[in-house]
C-alpha cells in the first residue's frame, strides 16, 4: 500500500490546498512520508468563522441526520480499515496489529456516537417545593454549546480525535481541529469522509494542521465556546489559562501504576503488564510505568517479567511480529534513555533492555528507583517500567497515589474487599481490575485527576461538555 505524495487541509467542510508546507514522517525510516497544507491565522480564523455560522442550523439538525452521518462515517472507515491502519503506521510507528486495533476503536467511537445521537435527553422537575411555587413545573434539556476547538496528540491520531469530533457531531457542535503535526493524517481522512455528508452544514467542521507558534487562535479566541485538549501537561495547563471564558476539557499525562496482589493469576497479570508497559513502545499516558508487587512473589514475578520482555520484537512496525517500534522521535528516545541511564547512575538497578538507536528504544525494567528520579516521578511515554514491591495493602495504595498525575490504576487481587478501599482511596480517574492501568472502552468516563487534567471523555460524558443545560419553568393559571 503507498499513501498520496499530497494531502489537503478541511476549511469549512472542503479540502483546500493552500500549500504543502507540512512534510511528515515515517517514524521508522525517517524519509518523508507525504506532505499536507498547513493552515495560517487567516485560514484559522476563516475556519472559526464557518464554525460560528453554522452554530444554529448544527443545532438545528435532527437526531436521525446526526445519526446518519454517523454511521456513514462508520462505514467508509470499515471500508478504508486498511488504509487507515497503514496510515497509522507509516505516520506514528505504531506496529501494524496495534495500528488495526486503534481502528477498530475508530469504529467503535463512531458506532457508540451514533447510538447517542438519539439519546439527548432532559428531565421533567418538581418545583414545588415550597408554598410560594405551588402551580410551578420544570423541565430543562441540554443544547449544544456552539464552536468548539479541538487539539489531539501524536499517540492514537485516530481514536482520540474521535473521541472529540463523534460526540461533536452526535450534540450538534461546530468544531475546528488542530491535529498533531507529526501525525495529522489521521483526521485529515476523518475529514475526507465528513465532507461526503452533505446534510452537515458549511462551517459544521474544519481540520487544520497548524503549528504550534500559529495556532493561538484555537486557544484564544472568544467566538469559541470550549476547548478539548489532549496531549501533554505542560502545554495543556498552559492553554486552560490563555483559554479566557471558554469551557475547558483537558486529558493530559499520566504515570499509572498497578498492584499486584499475592493472590494474583501471575501469568494474566504477566501478559497484561507486558502489553500495558510496552504497547505502541509505551507511548500511552495511561500505560504501565510503575509495577508494585507483594513481596511474597515479586523474585519470581520479576523474573517473570524480565524473561518474558527479553522476548519482545522489535523493529519495522509494518512486520507483523513487531512489538516495539519506534518512539515518535529519537529527541523523545534520546529523552527516555538520559532519563534510565541517570535513574541507573542513582542506585537502580538494569533489568533488562536500556539501549537506544535512534529513536528505537529497548524494552526496559528498572528496579530500585530513587523516588526523586525522573523516570519514576514524571510521565516517561515510552518503553520503560519500574518494579517496587510491598506487604501491606495500604501502603501499596499510597504508593499508587504518590504521584501528581491521577488517570488511571490497575489491581491485580482477588480480593473484593481490597478492590472497593482501593476504588474509596486511590486519587485517580479509573481503576481496573485484574487488568491494566491502560485498559479502556470507549463509551466509558475517561480522564484524570491532579496533573492529569480536567473533565471526562467517553461519547455520552463527552456530550454533556459539549453541551449546556437550558432550563424551562411553566405557571398553570
Amino acid at each position: 500500500m503507498k499513501l498520496k505524495d499530497v494531502y489537503p487541509l478541511y476549511l469549512n467542510n472542503k479540502a483546500v490546498q493552500p500549500n504543502t508546507d507540512l512534510a511528515v514522517t515515517d517514524k521508522y525510516t525517517g524519509e518523508v512520508a507525504f506532505r499536507t497544507a498547513l493552515a495560517t491565522p487567516d485560514v484559522i480564523d476563516e475556519a472559526i468563522a464557518g464554525a460560528v455560522r453554522a452554530a444554529e442550523p448544527m443545532a438545528r439538525l435532527a437526531s436521525y441526520e446526526k445519526q446518519d452521518v454517523l454511521n456513514h462515517c462508520v462505514g467508509r472507515f470499515r471500508e478504508r480499515f486498511d488504509e487507515l491502519a497503514y496510515a497509522l503506521c507509516v505516520e506514528a510507528g505504531k506496529p501494524i496489529n496495534d495500528a488495526e486495533g486503534e481502528v477498530g476503536r475508530l469504529i467503535d467511537t463512531f458506532r457508540i456516537a451514533a447510538e447517542e445521537a438519539t439519546r439527548n435527553y432532559g428531565e421533567v422537575q418538581p418545583l414545588d417545593v415550597s408554598a410560594r411555587a405551588k402551580g410551578y413545573m420544570g423541565m430543562w434539556k441540554r443544547v449544544p454549546i456552539g464552536p468548539c476547538s479541538f487539539i489531539s496528540p501524536f499517540n492514537f491520531p485516530l481514536n482520540l480525535a474521535a473521541h472529540k469530533i463523534a460526540p461533536a457531531i452526535a450534540i450538534g457542535c461546530p468544531f475546528v481541529m488542530k491535529p498533531a503535526s507529526l501525525t495529522p493524517l489521521g483526521a485529515i481522512i476523518m475529514g475526507e469522509v465528513l465532507a461526503e455528508c452533505d446534510i452537515l452544514p458549511e462551517g459544521a467542521f474544519s481540520i487544520l494542521p497548524a503549528t504550534r507558534a500559529g495556532a493561538d487562535l484555537f486557544t484564544t479566541d472568544e467566538r469559541l465556546k470550549l476547548l478539548s485538549f489532549t496531549g501533554s501537561p505542560g502545554v495543556g495547563w498552559d492553554l486552560k489559562a490563555k483559554a479566557g471564558k471558554k469551557k475547558v476539557v483537558l486529558e493530559l499525562g499520566g504515570n499509572a501504576a498497578v498492584v499486584v496482589d499475592k493472590d494474583a493469576d501471575l501469568d494474566h497479570a504477566l501478559a497484561r503488564i507486558i502489553f500495558g508497559a510496552f504497547y505502541q513502545s509505551g507511548q500511552s499516558c495511561i500505560g504501565v510505568q510503575r509495577i508494585i508487587i507483594h513481596a511474597d512473589i515479586y523474585d519470581k514475578f520479576r523474573d517473570m517479567l524480565v524473561a518474558k520482555t527479553r522476548t519482545l520484537v522489535a523493529g519495522d512496525p509494518k512486520q507483523r511480529d513487531t512489538f516495539i517500534g519506534p518512539m515518535i522521535s529519537e529527541k523523545e528516545a534520546t529523552r527516555l534513555d538520559n532519563w534510565i541511564q541517570a535513574a541507573v547512575a542513582g542506585g537502580a538497578k538494569l533489568l533488562v533492555g536500556g539501549k537506544r538507536d535512534g529513536a528505537m528504544l529497548q524494552a526496559t525494567l528498572l528496579e530500585n528507583v530513587d523516588r526523586s528520579a525522573d523516570a519514576y516521578r514524571e510521565e516517561a511515554f515510552g518503553p520503560l517500567a519500574i518494579l517496587s514491591s510491598f506487604t501491606d495493602w495500604d501502603a501499596a495504595l499510597a504508593e499508587v497515589n504518590d504521584s501528581k498525575f491521577g488517570l488511571q490504576a490497575g489491581l491485580f487481587t482477588r480480593d473484593i474487599h481490597k478492590v472497593l478501599e482501593a476504588w474509596d482511596h486511590l486519587d485517580v480517574g479509573g481503576v481496573v481490575v485484574n487488568d491494566v492501568s491502560s485498559y479502556r472502552v470507549d463509551n466509558m468516563p475517561y480522564g484524570g485527576v491532579k496533573d492529569s487534567g480536567l473533565g471526562r471523555e467517553g461519547i455520552r460524558f463527552a456530550m454533556e461538555d459539549m453541551s449546556e443545560i437550558r432550563n424551562l419553568v411553566i405557571r398553570r393559571i
